[in-house]
């Protein structure tokens, strides 16, 4: 078992003489807090603050970070809270405790619910201060390393959050060594059995390998020390997880997988590091391709190394990565490595500044996501990232994850940037946004003033940023579209009852929101809009008046509501009649949908025609915006080719399709469906004439049931 005094002679290799004293007074001060309780293993509970300082002190943390490892538990566990801590210890240490402590207060509905806002907190603790998720994974570590103790399900559930979110955040701050030991824990605990035969195969395959590993090693030396260099060389072993993880995704069997050799090669230099690249080169064949430079350009976490790939004697492909005694200190430790903290106030570089760039991120997200479960979505979505790195037009290199579009792009430069854009150019040549990006490619993103997000942009759009800014914008649209129709709807309500909004009084008004339990006016406005209130009702009820006193009204007596075509999500077309501009059209409020047109001779509005204070007189407006849904059948001769002459013809106009179907007529003739986006019915009527015109077409015409 750790003891304090083992702690305090390692932290004074370190820290000053008053600041270990200070981490021993914490120590004592946890102990007595936690008098009486003990661990699942039997033990007392102050082992497990004890052993989080201890791996904090590993990593030569500051001071103020292990006295909050000490005290990380105090505020959940004890009656103990954040000002008493503050009072003993400083607002630094509390704020640090605070922000690693647990949501024990709030009642939650589900557990990933409760996770999500564990998280959201702690993401808002980091942005303060980001010494926050250093105690955290030196607690979830030490807590990965006793998970024996536990029941299965719990172990299984810790072991597979810890894979999920903890895992990768290691890995975005360049914690190697923490990031490693995470998945080779949560595996075993996940598939024990998998990890005992993997164990196994790897014992054994160690002895094999043993002769031709010491050979390469023996080469590598031998050739960089005629060169002058004076450098170590490791062999390289792949952990238990990356073997699985290897074999999954690339389907390949263990021999395969440990058919690669692996070594590392430490230097004193960035020059030493290319010019050993040089020799390495020269001794045996790269494989063209897999050369890559993260010294000059590093990964998003801070690392820096060269990678390469050779092909050894017998035929045998060899991993290299060659750098410094500082590169290698940063890849096991990331974050930690040398630590020495810096107030927001002070520049900070490298790592630091990476990470609290993410951290800023992580912030923003959090800010514009509905709630936790949604900012939690994002996260995962941000923290694996493969990264490629593209270039502005004035040269500037951005880092986007594998996969990522233009529209990633976009938003990575700017918000604003990401919901003005409309078109880009990918080396100078006009792409579609859709559009996977690739290293080494220049991106430049057109924009428009009055441009705004598009819903299909989620189908592509891969960073945590562009997804939640087209989310956080199509949201807020969607309510200023929703105010904008429920008003409407209620104007022309009351008009009927020969009121007008304008008209009621602001107490009526007033008493009836607070009766009704809404903040403001928009709210209720809202609500008529999505349908979960109707109109006429809420007309009558503002006016003090009963439904049977104006069943006899009749809703014709006011205007119809002009459909615009702008109003976003709350207004919907029916899928069984296709309406468009210029057809009679009358409207059904539907809870789910908002309001649904349809064409006024639709079979399906007839049987809705019971619920008539359902239905909504409309009308198109003067000024219509946006494309409709039309489908047009028709009937041609049975000839090779002719789907391919309609589309070419159609396309010629400019007119997108949706979706074509055939159906055999008979044995000469076939009807051919076409789903395309009209603007309006004169539109519809030069397609149709178009198409008249095809040869082997016998005839068009317009499927509205």
């Amino acid at each position: 078992m750790q003891t304090i005094d083992a702690l305090d002679s390692t932290l004074r290799s370190y820290l000053q003489p008053d600041q270990s004293t200070q981490v021993r007074r914490a120590y004592y001060f946890a102990e007595q807090a936690h008098h009486g309780q003990l661990r699942r293993s039997g033990e007392p509970y102050v082992t497990h603050p004890l052993a989080v300082a201890n791996i904090l002190a590993d990593m030569h943390m500051d001071h103020q970070s292990l006295m909050a490892a000490m005290l990380h538990d105090v505020i959940e566990d004890t009656g103990i809270d954040k000002s008493a801590i503050g009072d003993q210890f400083g607002d630094t240490v509390a704020e640090l405790v605070d922000g690693v402590s647990k949501l024990t207060q709030m009642e939650f509905s589900t557990l990933e619910e409760k996770q999500a806002e564990n998280f959201q907190k702690m993401a808002l603790a980091m942005a303060r201060d980001i010494r926050v998720i250093l105690v955290k994974l030196a607690d979830r570590l030490h807590n990965m390393r006793t998970l024996g103790v536990l029941p299965t399900g719990k172990a299984r559930r810790i072991a597979h959050e810890t894979l999920e979110i903890y895992a990768p955040i290691a890995m975005r701050l360049g914690m190697n060594n923490v990031r490693m030991e995470y998945e080779d824990l949560g595996f075993s605990a996940l598939y024990p059995m998998r990890a005992r035969r993997i164990s196994a195969a790897l014992l054994k395959a160690r002895g094999n390998r043993k002769e031709l590993v010491d050979k390469v090693r023996h080469q590598i030396e031998s050739t960089l020390e005629q060169e002058g260099h004076d450098v170590e060389v490791i062999g390289r072993e792949k952990h238990l997880y990356s073997i699985y993880k290897k074999m999954k995704s690339k389907k390949k069997s263990f021999s395969e997988i440990m058919d690669i050799y692996a070594f590392r090669i430490i230097v004193d230099s960035v020059d030493t590091c290319y010019r050993v690249l040089g020799s390495v080169h020269s001794l045996y064949k790269p494989v063209p391709g897999e050369f890559k430079d993260y010294i000059a350009i590093p990964k998003a976490n801070g690392y820096q190394s060269l990678h390469t790939v050779l092909m050894g004697m017998h035929g045998v492909p060899i991993e290299i990565q060659i750098r410094t005694r500082e590169m290698e200190e940063m890849a096991n430790n990331g974050i930690a490595a040398h630590w020495l903290y810096k107030s927001d106030s002070q520049s900070a570089s490298g790592s630091h500044a990476r990470a609290r760039q993410w951290v800023q991120g992580l912030l923003e997200m959090q800010q514009r996501a509905g709630n936790s479960l949604e900012f939690i979505e994002s996260v995962k979505i941000d923290l694996f990232p493969d990264e490629i790195y593209v270039f502005t037009p004035k040269g500037r290199i951005l880092e986007l994850p594998r996969g990522a579009t233009a529209v990633d792009f976009a938003y990575s430069v700017h918000t604003d940037v990401g919901n003005s854009c409309v078109a880009c150019r990918i080396n100078r040549r006009l792409a579609p946004l859709s559009e996977p990006l690739q290293s080494g490619q220049t991106v430049e993103i057109l924009t428009a003033p009055g441009a705004r997000p598009n819903p299909s942009w989620f189908n592509y759009a891969v960073t945590a940023k562009a997804r939640t800014n087209i989310r956080h914008f199509l949201k807020h649209q969607t309510r200023e579209d929703s105010v904008a129709l429920g008003k409407r709807l209620l104007d022309k309500a009351l008009v009927a009852q020969d009121s007008g909004l304008d008209q009621l009084s602001d107490t009526n008004l007033a008493d009836y929101l607070q009766q009704n339990e809404y903040a403001e006016l928009n709210d209720l406005l809202e609500d008529i809009a999505r349908a979960n209130r109707l109109p006429t009702i809420t007309a009558q009820q503002l006016l003090g008046q009963s439904s049977t006193e104006t069943e006899s009204d009749s809703d014709t007596q006011a205007a119809p509501v002009a459909i615009r075509g702008t109003e976003g999500f709350v207004v919907s077309y029916g899928r069984c009649c296709h309406p468009i501009p210029g057809d009679p059209i009358e409207g059904y409020l539907s809870s789910e949908k908002g309001v649904v047109v349809h064409r006024e001779s639709c079979k399906n509005l007839g049987d809705m025609r019971d619920n008539r204070e359902r239905l909504v007189a409309l009308r198109w407006d003067d000024e219509v915006e946006g494309e409709y849904d039309a489908v047009l059948r028709i009937e041609v001769e049975n000839r090779r080719g002719m789907i391919a002459v309609l589309a070419t013809r159609i396309n010629s106009m400019g007119v997108n399709i949706e979706k074509i179907s055939t159906e055999d007529k008979d044995y000469q003739f076939t009807y051919v469906d076409l789903e395309i986006q009209i603007e309006s019915r004169v539109h519809l009527a030069r397609i149709m004439k178009r198409l008249r015109t095809v040869d082997s077409v016998r005839r068009v015409s317009r499927v509205t049931n």
